[in-house]
């Protein structure tokens, strides 16, 4: 069990956001060593001792008490699984981060047909707004759906036509 709290403190000292069980198990799991069971037991009891914390119903984050036992303790944690639980931390926190930058919304207008808001941007301010319309629900979900997907290429594909060099009347 030592282990399993071990590496919780570790995968919960490299999270950006709080997470739910499922997915500290999800970024913990490494190997077949780690049970679900194990994490649910090893969790409410990081919570009594005071290393980790709920937050925003059954989400967790670390604390300060957490982060001064992972410090100490962290060497503990095989490195193969160290380096695999640092990369699966690294995909959702990139993940997480992107999602707060790319936005979409969808609205249906009095006329029946949709609008879909679109925007990516930056920690400053928008890089890109657009509005868009779609003349079914089913349309504008794939039109915000793709945008998520593809926000930066079309952010560069726009900037890349709107940029190039003028073109000569002959």
């Amino acid at each position: 069990m030592l282990d399993v709290k071990l590496l919780i403190l570790y995968v919960m000292s490299r999270v950006m956001y709080p997470i739910d069980m499922q997915k500290i198990y999800e970024l913990a799991y490494q190997d077949d060593c780690l049970s679900y069971f194990d994490l649910a037991q090893a969790v409410p009891q990081m919570v009594d001792s005071g290393h980790l914390e709920k937050v925003e119903g059954e989400r967790y984050q670390i604390t300060e008490k957490g982060r001064e036992a992972c410090a100490v303790t962290e060497d503990a944690v095989p490195y193969p699984v160290m380096q695999r639980a640092q990369a699966a931390v690294d995909r959702f926190n990139r993940a997480v981060q992107r999602s707060s930058f790319v936005k979409t919304s969808i609205r249906q207008r009095e006329s029946g047909d949709y609008t879909v808001c679109l925007s990516l941007n930056d920690e400053v301010s928008d890089l890109l707004r657009m509005e868009l319309m779609a003349p079914t629900q089913k349309h504008a979900v794939r039109l915000a759906s793709a945008f998520k997907e593809n926000a930066e290429t079309i952010y560069r594909m726009i900037m890349d036509q709107l940029l190039a060099a003028p073109k000569e009347d002959t």
